[in-house]
């Protein structure tokens, strides 16, 4: 009598069971990246408005805008030769948006130390280098402040905010929700980024939005 021969493998039963714990992982792997990326897109925007509500109530409580404010050196009794504003009481944020830490700190970032200072942000006071550093968003680009007009501040006039390293998917989110969705008109204005946290370059916002892994410096008008 011939034995029979034991069959080896995988039942459709077992290959379908496989299949359907592979779809529920990959699944919940996507629901948590695109939950990732939500939260981010609200993390940018609550900067901005959290920000603008901050710079709002130190103007209404000092009659001054942080950093460019005569009264601060007194009011505080911070180190004249870390925080003299540059021109103070002229009604603008000198330096870059992401200017380093220097000897003597430039208004766009005393606008830090003084809004911290003033308890509207959260963040150390005391040493300067610390007081006076630009904030991170949740991508860890800079946010930074400063002044001017045309296209050396994307095109925006007076003072703006700018955030730095945005994904393009969560920029053009962000760009929906608060603007107009265009990278090159508005309130919310876009430059491609060549690399991290960039100077703000001369020829004005743009180009377009396009999701191609790109990350973009954001600026907004307050």
């Amino acid at each position: 009598m011939q034995a029979r021969r034991r069959q080896w493998g995988f039942t459709l039963v077992e290959i379908a069971i496989v299949l359907v714990i592979i779809g529920l992982l990959l699944g919940g792997i996507l629901k948590g990246q695109e939950m990732i990326t939500q939260a981010r897109i609200k993390n940018v925007i609550n900067d901005f408005n959290s920000i603008t509500a901050a710079y709002a109530s130190y103007q209404d409580r000092y009659r001054a805008i942080p950093g460019d404010d005569a009264g601060a050196l007194a009011r505080w009794g911070l180190a004249a030769a870390n925080a003299t504003p540059s021109t103070p009481g002229n009604g603008t944020v000198d330096g870059a948006y992401n200017a380093p830490s220097t000897t003597n700190e430039p208004e766009s970032r005393l606008f830090w130390w003084h809004l911290r200072q003033s308890g509207f942000i959260a963040g150390p006071t005391t040493l300067s280098t610390q007081a006076a550093q630009q904030p991170t968003n949740s991508v860890s680009g800079m946010i930074g402040a400063t002044s001017g007009t045309g296209a050396a501040t994307v095109g925006l006039t007076g003072l703006i905010i700018c955030s730095a390293n945005i994904p393009d998917k969560i920029a053009i989110a962000v760009d929906t929700q608060m603007d107009d969705q265009s990278a090159l008109t508005g309130s919310l204005r876009a430059q491609e980024q060549a690399g991290p946290n960039p100077a703000i370059l001369g020829t004005g916002p743009g180009p377009q939005y396009h999701e191609d892994g790109h990350q973009y410096l954001l600026c907004k008008g307050v």
